[in-house]
């Protein structure tokens, strides 16, 4: 005989009832693939979900951050018969200006705030920065300090340190509205 098995093209030694079985496995690897496929492209989107998340998370607490400044450089702690309010400030206007375009017509402090990333590792780092603008002047106009203007700020473009600062505007609702 030549050697080579009549079930031509399976290799040597391999018999029709073998042939089943691959055509088996193959199956199987077709189906893992399309799994693991499925998985990956969910882990892609459950991925690109949490980074939304994260930076949702990051605005947030610059937004508290700037509350609690807000608080901290009024001369009253923000008293008065309504809720005090923060927005963020258009950076060619002033303080003023920005309260006289809302119902928000008291205008009490322009601040700016930033804050490096990342934890402390000594008791003399900065960790950020704070100014108050005061009410009248249109502060600091650098676009990076208009949250709404200014390019957004990602993860990815990030490097450290990295300071983010942006200006917000301190106000209250008279008593007459």
């Amino acid at each position: 005989s030549s050697g080579i098995n009549a079930e031509w093209p399976l290799r040597p030694g391999v018999t029709a009832g073998g042939k089943g079985k691959l055509s088996k496995l193959n199956d199987e690897i077709t189906s893992l693939k399309s799994a693991f496929s499925s998985v990956t492209a969910r882990m892609n989107t459950m991925e690109a979900e949490r980074v939304e998340l994260d930076q949702a998370h990051a605005w947030q607490a610059l937004h508290m951050a700037a509350a609690a400044a807000c608080r901290g450089s009024t001369s009253s702690g923000g008293t008065g018969p309504h809720a005090n309010f923060v927005v963020a400030k258009e950076n060619t206007k002033s303080c003023d200006q920005v309260c006289g375009d809302t119902v928000f017509n008291l205008c009490d402090a322009d601040i700016s705030i930033s804050g490096y990333i990342g934890q402390a590792l000594s008791y003399s780092q900065r960790l950020g920065h704070f100014y108050n603008y005061g009410c009248g002047t249109p502060g600091n106009t650098n676009v990076m300090f208009d949250e709404v203007r200014r390019e957004e700020v990602t993860c990815s473009k990030m490097t450290t340190p990295i300071i983010i600062t942006i200006a917000f505007v301190v106000a209250g609702i008279s008593a007459d509205n």
